[in-house]
Protein backbone atom coordinates (compact mmCIF):
# COMPACT_ATOMS: atom_id res chain seq x y z
CA UNK A 1 0.00 0.00 0.00
CA UNK A 2 2.69 2.47 0.78
CA UNK A 3 4.75 1.61 -2.44
CA UNK A 4 1.53 2.37 -4.53
CA UNK A 5 0.73 5.50 -2.59
CA UNK A 6 4.50 6.63 -3.51
CA UNK A 7 3.66 5.58 -6.70
CA UNK A 8 0.87 7.44 -7.35
CA UNK A 9 2.48 10.99 -5.78
CA UNK A 10 5.78 10.04 -7.64
CA UNK A 11 3.14 10.29 -10.97
CA UNK A 12 1.34 13.35 -9.79
CA UNK A 13 4.77 15.05 -9.12
CA UNK A 14 5.83 13.97 -12.97
CA UNK A 15 2.95 15.15 -14.46
CA UNK A 16 2.88 18.64 -12.97
CA UNK A 17 5.97 18.99 -14.21
CA UNK A 18 5.59 17.67 -17.47
CA UNK A 19 2.61 20.56 -17.30
CA UNK A 20 4.80 22.96 -16.56
CA UNK A 21 7.19 22.29 -19.15
CA UNK A 22 4.60 22.30 -21.81
CA UNK A 23 3.21 25.44 -20.87
CA UNK A 24 6.55 26.81 -20.97
CA UNK A 25 7.21 26.12 -24.16
CA UNK A 26 3.64 27.02 -25.27
CA UNK A 27 4.65 30.48 -24.41
CA UNK A 28 8.11 30.70 -25.78
CA UNK A 29 6.46 29.71 -29.35
CA UNK A 30 3.75 32.24 -28.70
CA UNK A 31 5.95 35.20 -27.57
CA UNK A 32 9.19 34.41 -29.49
CA UNK A 33 9.04 37.16 -32.02
CA UNK A 34 8.51 39.73 -28.63
CA UNK A 35 11.37 38.32 -26.83
CA UNK A 36 13.33 38.39 -30.27
CA UNK A 37 12.75 41.93 -30.53
CA UNK A 38 13.62 43.10 -27.23
CA UNK A 39 16.79 40.73 -26.98
CA UNK A 40 19.10 43.18 -28.15
CA UNK A 41 18.00 46.08 -25.53
CA UNK A 42 17.73 43.76 -22.37
CA UNK A 43 21.00 42.52 -23.15
CA UNK A 44 22.45 46.02 -23.68
CA UNK A 45 21.85 46.66 -20.07
CA UNK A 46 18.95 49.49 -21.15
CA UNK A 47 16.19 49.92 -18.52
CA UNK A 48 14.67 51.86 -21.21
CA UNK A 49 13.23 49.49 -24.16
CA UNK A 50 13.43 46.35 -21.47
CA UNK A 51 11.58 47.03 -18.77
CA UNK A 52 9.31 49.62 -19.31
CA UNK A 53 8.20 47.76 -22.80
CA UNK A 54 5.54 44.51 -23.27
CA UNK A 55 8.29 42.90 -25.85
CA UNK A 56 11.67 43.37 -22.77
CA UNK A 57 9.17 42.19 -20.08
CA UNK A 58 8.20 38.75 -21.90
CA UNK A 59 11.87 38.11 -22.35
CA UNK A 60 12.94 39.06 -18.67
CA UNK A 61 10.20 36.53 -17.76
CA UNK A 62 11.38 33.57 -19.83
CA UNK A 63 14.94 34.38 -18.89
CA UNK A 64 14.23 34.47 -14.93
CA UNK A 65 12.56 30.88 -15.48
CA UNK A 66 15.24 29.21 -14.36
CA UNK A 67 15.49 31.04 -11.55
CA UNK A 68 12.39 30.80 -10.02
CA UNK A 69 12.60 27.27 -10.40
CA UNK A 70 15.75 26.90 -8.47
CA UNK A 71 13.71 29.09 -5.50
CA UNK A 72 11.37 26.12 -5.84
CA UNK A 73 13.61 23.61 -4.97
CA UNK A 74 14.86 25.66 -2.49
CA UNK A 75 11.75 26.47 -0.82
CA UNK A 76 10.88 22.40 -1.24
CA UNK A 77 14.63 21.43 0.40
CA UNK A 78 13.45 23.75 3.57
CA UNK A 79 10.24 22.16 3.63
CA UNK A 80 11.21 18.93 3.51
CA UNK A 81 14.13 19.36 6.19
CA UNK A 82 10.93 20.72 8.21
CA UNK A 83 8.83 17.79 8.13
CA UNK A 84 5.97 19.69 6.13
CA UNK A 85 3.86 17.71 4.06
CA UNK A 86 3.26 18.54 0.31
CA UNK A 87 6.72 20.83 0.42
CA UNK A 88 7.11 20.23 -3.51
CA UNK A 89 3.21 21.44 -4.13
CA UNK A 90 3.12 24.29 -2.22
CA UNK A 91 6.44 25.55 -3.28
CA UNK A 92 6.10 24.91 -6.82
CA UNK A 93 2.19 26.94 -6.60
CA UNK A 94 3.69 29.97 -4.27
CA UNK A 95 6.28 30.51 -6.92
CA UNK A 96 4.41 29.55 -10.07
CA UNK A 97 1.36 32.55 -9.50
CA UNK A 98 4.51 35.04 -8.14
CA UNK A 99 6.28 34.36 -11.40
CA UNK A 100 3.15 33.43 -13.55
CA UNK A 101 1.09 37.06 -12.75
CA UNK A 102 4.01 39.91 -11.48
CA UNK A 103 5.00 40.25 -14.94
CA UNK A 104 1.28 40.89 -16.34
CA UNK A 105 0.41 43.37 -13.91
CA UNK A 106 3.55 45.13 -14.61
CA UNK A 107 2.56 45.22 -18.18
CA UNK A 108 -1.25 46.02 -17.11
CA UNK A 109 0.24 49.10 -15.23
CA UNK A 110 2.73 49.89 -17.66
CA UNK A 111 2.14 53.60 -18.23
CA UNK A 112 1.04 55.07 -21.50
CA UNK A 113 2.66 57.99 -22.98
CA UNK A 114 -0.21 60.40 -22.31
CA UNK A 115 -0.32 59.28 -18.87
CA UNK A 116 -0.91 61.85 -16.03
CA UNK A 117 -1.91 64.31 -19.17
CA UNK A 118 -4.91 62.17 -20.64
CA UNK A 119 -8.34 61.49 -18.59
CA UNK A 120 -9.27 58.40 -17.78
CA UNK A 121 -11.35 56.20 -20.01
CA UNK A 122 -14.12 53.97 -19.11
CA UNK A 123 -15.83 50.73 -21.85
CA UNK A 124 -18.49 49.20 -20.04
CA UNK A 125 -20.15 47.50 -23.01
CA UNK A 126 -19.79 44.02 -23.26
CA UNK A 127 -17.85 42.60 -25.76
CA UNK A 128 -17.30 45.57 -27.89
CA UNK A 129 -13.68 45.85 -27.59
CA UNK A 130 -12.80 42.62 -28.86
CA UNK A 131 -13.24 43.17 -32.36
CA UNK A 132 -10.53 45.94 -32.03
CA UNK A 133 -8.27 43.89 -29.10
CA UNK A 134 -6.77 41.21 -31.79
CA UNK A 135 -6.08 37.84 -30.66
CA UNK A 136 -2.47 39.17 -29.19
CA UNK A 137 -4.45 41.24 -26.62
CA UNK A 138 -7.29 38.61 -26.08
CA UNK A 139 -4.38 35.92 -25.48
CA UNK A 140 -2.57 38.79 -23.39
CA UNK A 141 -5.77 39.28 -21.68
CA UNK A 142 -6.46 35.78 -20.27
CA UNK A 143 -3.05 34.85 -19.19
CA UNK A 144 -3.17 37.90 -16.67
CA UNK A 145 -4.27 35.87 -13.70
CA UNK A 146 -3.94 32.17 -15.70
CA UNK A 147 -1.48 31.71 -12.99
CA UNK A 148 -3.32 32.25 -10.34
CA UNK A 149 -5.89 30.07 -11.52
CA UNK A 150 -3.69 27.12 -11.95
CA UNK A 151 -1.94 27.24 -8.76
CA UNK A 152 -4.09 29.09 -6.40
CA UNK A 153 -6.33 25.87 -5.74
CA UNK A 154 -2.75 23.94 -5.32
CA UNK A 155 -1.59 26.21 -2.96
CA UNK A 156 -5.08 27.57 -0.70
CA UNK A 157 -7.73 24.91 -0.24
CA UNK A 158 -10.07 27.65 0.08
CA UNK A 159 -9.71 27.91 -3.50
CA UNK A 160 -10.54 24.28 -4.78
CA UNK A 161 -13.86 25.71 -6.69
CA UNK A 162 -13.60 27.42 -10.56
CA UNK A 163 -16.73 29.44 -9.05
CA UNK A 164 -14.36 30.74 -6.45
CA UNK A 165 -11.26 31.46 -8.89
CA UNK A 166 -13.54 33.19 -11.58
CA UNK A 167 -15.26 35.82 -8.82
CA UNK A 168 -11.19 36.15 -7.16
CA UNK A 169 -9.77 36.69 -10.60
CA UNK A 170 -13.05 39.27 -11.48
CA UNK A 171 -12.51 41.13 -8.07
CA UNK A 172 -8.61 41.45 -8.43
CA UNK A 173 -9.20 42.74 -12.36
CA UNK A 174 -11.87 44.80 -11.50
CA UNK A 175 -9.39 46.70 -9.05
CA UNK A 176 -6.83 46.50 -11.40
CA UNK A 177 -8.88 48.29 -13.86
CA UNK A 178 -10.18 50.94 -11.53
CA UNK A 179 -6.18 51.23 -10.36
CA UNK A 180 -5.74 52.46 -14.15
CA UNK A 181 -8.59 54.59 -14.41
CA UNK A 182 -7.96 56.77 -11.00
CA UNK A 183 -4.17 56.75 -11.75
CA UNK A 184 -4.72 57.98 -15.20
CA UNK A 185 -2.43 55.59 -16.98
CA UNK A 186 -3.56 56.38 -20.38
CA UNK A 187 -5.80 53.25 -20.70
CA UNK A 188 -8.76 51.77 -21.25
CA UNK A 189 -10.73 50.66 -18.32
CA UNK A 190 -12.93 47.89 -20.12
CA UNK A 191 -15.03 45.50 -19.06
CA UNK A 192 -13.85 42.92 -21.16
CA UNK A 193 -10.49 42.96 -19.86
CA UNK A 194 -12.14 42.29 -16.55
CA UNK A 195 -14.15 39.69 -18.29
CA UNK A 196 -11.02 37.73 -19.96
CA UNK A 197 -8.84 37.80 -17.08
CA UNK A 198 -11.55 35.72 -15.13
CA UNK A 199 -12.37 33.43 -18.04
CA UNK A 200 -8.16 33.09 -18.28
CA UNK A 201 -8.24 32.06 -14.35
CA UNK A 202 -11.06 29.71 -14.89
CA UNK A 203 -9.59 27.64 -17.86
CA UNK A 204 -6.39 27.54 -15.88
CA UNK A 205 -7.86 26.31 -12.73
CA UNK A 206 -10.06 23.56 -14.73
CA UNK A 207 -6.57 22.77 -16.58
CA UNK A 208 -5.07 21.60 -12.69
CA UNK A 209 -8.81 20.25 -11.48
CA UNK A 210 -7.51 17.07 -11.77
CA UNK A 211 -4.94 17.97 -9.00
CA UNK A 212 -6.58 20.16 -6.87
CA UNK A 213 -9.90 18.55 -6.72
CA UNK A 214 -7.96 15.16 -5.29
CA UNK A 215 -6.26 17.07 -2.50
CA UNK A 216 -9.48 18.47 -1.60
CA UNK A 217 -11.64 15.68 -1.46
CA UNK A 218 -8.89 13.57 0.61
CA UNK A 219 -9.03 16.28 2.91
CA UNK A 220 -12.68 16.89 3.22
CA UNK A 221 -12.62 12.54 3.73
CA UNK A 222 -10.43 12.95 6.20
CA UNK A 223 -12.64 15.47 8.35
CA UNK A 224 -15.44 13.47 7.44
CA UNK A 225 -14.05 10.58 8.93
CA UNK A 226 -12.97 12.42 12.25
CA UNK A 227 -16.10 13.41 12.88
CA UNK A 228 -18.13 10.51 12.39
CA UNK A 229 -15.50 8.63 14.02
CA UNK A 230 -15.69 10.39 17.41
CA UNK A 231 -19.19 10.09 18.46
CA UNK A 232 -19.19 6.48 16.89
CA UNK A 233 -16.25 5.17 19.81
CA UNK A 234 -17.51 7.40 22.45
CA UNK A 235 -20.96 5.17 21.93
CA UNK A 236 -19.22 2.15 21.29
CA UNK A 237 -17.17 2.93 24.98
CA UNK A 238 -20.43 4.10 26.73
CA UNK A 239 -22.21 1.22 25.91
CA UNK A 240 -19.84 -0.78 27.12
CA UNK A 241 -19.15 0.23 30.23
CA UNK A 242 -23.24 0.17 30.55
CA UNK A 243 -22.79 -3.51 29.86
CA UNK A 244 -20.41 -3.64 32.44
CA UNK A 245 -22.38 -1.84 35.33
CA UNK A 246 -25.03 -4.33 34.27
CA UNK A 247 -23.61 -7.44 34.79
CA UNK A 248 -21.85 -6.39 38.23
CA UNK A 249 -24.99 -5.62 39.30
CA UNK A 250 -26.65 -9.43 38.17
CA UNK A 251 -23.64 -10.81 40.18
CA UNK A 252 -23.87 -8.75 43.38
CA UNK A 253 -27.82 -9.75 43.16
CA UNK A 254 -26.98 -13.10 43.21
CA UNK A 255 -24.59 -13.14 45.86
CA UNK A 256 -27.46 -11.57 47.69
CA UNK A 257 -29.59 -14.00 47.43
CA UNK A 258 -27.52 -16.95 48.39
Amino acid sequence: MNHSASSSTSIRRIGLVVLAVLGLAGVLYAFRRMALMAAPVCLAGRWHGCFDTENGLVLMTLVLAPVSGLIVCALAGLRRALGVPGAWRLSLAEVGMVHGTVPFLWMTLMPGPGAGVVPGRVSLVPLRDLVTMGWPGIVGNLLVFAALGFFGPLRFPGLASVSRVLLLAGACSALVEVTQYVCRLDRVSSVDDVLLNAAGAGLAALASRHWWRRKSGSQSGDRTGSQSGGPASRTTTRGRSERSETGERQVLAGQATQ
